[in-house]
Formats: C-alpha cells, structure tokens, sequence
C-alpha cells in the first residue's frame, strides 16, 4: 500500500474512533455507488452524518478543508442521500448531514484533529 494510502487509511481510522468517543455510532465506512464514495456514515440522535475525512501531513498545499469545494459538497450530499436510500431503516426519521474532518500531522494518530460540523 502507498503512503498516501496508508495515511488515508490512518485517518479514517482515527475519525471513526473520535467520532464514536463523542457518542456516534459508525454504520459504515467507504461506502460507494454511483455518485461517489462517503469515508464515514454515522449516527448520533435524530443526526445521520455522511462524514469526509482529510488527512494531510502538513499544510505545504493548503489546509485539508480548502479540497472540499462546492462541486464536492454537492458530490457528498447525492452520496448521502443514495446512502440513506439504500438505508432506509437506518435514516428513517434522522436529518441527515455534510460533516469534515481534517487531520494534519505526519502520524495521524496524533496529528491535530478539526471537526466541522452540518455543511451545506
């Protein structure tokens, strides 16, 4: 596996455990069809959350969120709604939503953690 894969794969990882420490519950990971792909999809109330993640080392190109531009915000919220139509007994009665989360640091096990929360 490349390192940049591996870094990926680091950072999904750490989002996952970071989201389910705040009381989410991870339903699934690198979901794909059609229209794309969704790192993470979670639960948290009446909250059902179509998580991206970005993991960077460092900030040499721009911070992680800069590559979440609105053509790819628009690609994550038709991957969400395919999700939750494939789902529906886990989106039944849940708002669903946009969340990033960034990780830049050379490990991602330790690298500075930013969530940001209901894009639109």
């Amino acid at each position: 596996m490349a390192r940049k894969d591996e870094l990926g794969r680091a950072g999904e990882d750490r989002a996952a455990a970071y989201l389910t420490e705040r009381g989410y519950d991870v339903l699934d990971r690198n979901w794909r069809c059609g229209e794309g792909e969704i790192d993470i999809v979670a639960a948290r109330g009446a909250r059902l959350v179509a998580v991206e993640v970005k993991t960077r080392s460092g900030t040499a190109y721009g911070h992680p969120f800069a590559a979440i531009d609105d053509r790819k915000l628009d690609r994550m919220w038709r991957v969400a709604l395919a999700w939750s139509a494939a789902h529906p007994h886990e989106a039944r009665r849940r708002r669903i939503s946009v969340d990033a989360i960034a990780i830049i640091g050379r490990d991602p096990h330790t690298g500075a953690l930013e969530h940001l929360e209901d894009l639109r």
